[in-house]
């Protein structure tokens, strides 16, 4: 039997990373490996590179170098933007019940230790009711969590609304970007975001390593969750991972230049995926469609056990869930939260593209996800 060729459907999960990446990291595993904290030459030069991808990560969403931790990726920035809030007066966290796990579990550790954490509900297109949003907020309201666009829908949260209401509330803004990152604009001081996270592999650079971008506000109220030598402004302790920070920051320039590029040809291709896919009797789309990121779709397929047609498609790489999670054969919570049944949620999966996707790729995954879920269907 021939060899067959993966094709890499999964991109929100993780992606490959690009060449120009790997190439920009290389040098510091082997020429470049000094302490970036040590002060002879060696270290030094580490050091400047360090501090240049600080600025390509801030130049992609519009922040300082100085307001960037680096973390080894999303749920650690998660952690220390979350449990670092130091407040003896406000202890009332909002968020939303479709975001991570991360984010979620995290929330829920704080309310072990004394914190009040409300978990707003979405409609059945995932979008967070304003008004609800507004009417929940009480004057021991420290900030709401929420992310920009979700990792198994792709939808998009209208953010600058979002802002509006808790900035007129004195309320801080913590918006977990990982899926946005690196794929769509984003601009910390025009949205209003007080605190940002985000993760390398989510945009073609390395895994293990992330960032949090902390306002001047945000900074007052934090306390580390990592001590040790105070490496970064004395927020996040511990040895610097050179060639993965330098690997980000690469990444993250490619973005700023290509951002444009990768989203036109990326939506073309998504919704060919799309329009072949709902050739399925009785199929849909999950999430809203107009508000979402170009990138991603989540079809149920009525009466087909996606674990099941997630094997079957063997060389096709496609998800029911985040990856993040543990593998189980529970409803996905995002799914759940937006009303589906969960026959429905456990139908459906998730559809995400890259900068290396093809058109034949896309092709040869319509006709084997149609052919494999009619065999399937019960």
């Amino acid at each position: 039997m021939p060899h067959q060729q993966n094709i890499y459907l999964d991109n929100n999960a993780t992606t490959r990373i690009d060449e120009r990446v790997l190439k920009a990291m290389l040098p510091y595993f082997t020429d470049f490996y000094a302490n970036s904290t040590s002060r002879h030459i060696a270290g030094l030069t580490v050091n400047e590179a360090v501090e240049n991808a600080a600025w390509q990560i801030a130049d992609l969403i519009n922040a300082d170098a100085d307001e960037i931790i680096f973390t080894s990726g999303a749920t650690e920035a998660l952690n220390l933007a979350i449990k670092g809030f130091a407040d003896e007066d406000r202890k009332h966290i909002i968020t939303i019940q479709t975001e991570h796990k991360a984010v979620l579990e995290t929330c829920r550790f704080m309310e072990s230790i004394g914190f009040e954490v409300s978990c707003l509900p979405v409609n059945n297109e995932g979008i967070l009711d304003l008004n609800l949003l507004n009417e929940i907020i009480t004057d021991k309201t420290l900030v709401f969590i929420g992310m920009l666009s979700n990792n198994e829908t792709g939808v998009i949260q209208n953010v600058s609304e979002i802002s509006t209401i808790l900035k007129s509330k004195n309320v801080l803004f913590l918006c977990d970007a990982t899926q946005a990152v690196g794929k769509i604009p984003i601009d910390v001081k025009t949205l209003g975001i007080d605190l940002l996270t985000l993760s390398a592999h989510k945009f073609y650079g390395p895994k293990g390593i992330g960032a949090l971008y902390i306002s001047a506000k945000a900074k007052l109220k934090l306390l580390p969750q990592i001590t040790g030598g105070g490496q970064q402004r004395k927020l996040r302790s511990g040895t610097l991972n050179v060639p993965g920070i330098i690997g980000l920051g690469k990444a993250a320039e490619i973005a700023v230049n290509e951002l444009e590029t990768d989203k036109n040809r990326i939506e073309i291709l998504r919704n060919k995926l799309e329009i072949g896919l709902l050739q399925f009797e009785n199929s849909f789309v999950n999430g809203n469609i107009q508000n979402r990121i170009y990138n991603t779709s989540n079809i149920c397929f009525p009466g087909v056990n996606s674990e099941q047609l997630i094997m079957a498609l063997g060389n096709i790489s496609v998800s029911n869930g985040a990856s993040c999670s543990v593998v189980t054969s529970e409803p996905s919570h995002v799914l759940k939260a937006m009303g589906l049944s969960d026959e429905e949620a456990l139908g459906s999966i998730r559809f995400s593209l890259g900068r290396f996707t093809t058109s034949k790729e896309i092709d040869i995954a319509v006709e084997r996800v149609l052919s494999l879920a009619a065999k399937l269907k019960v």
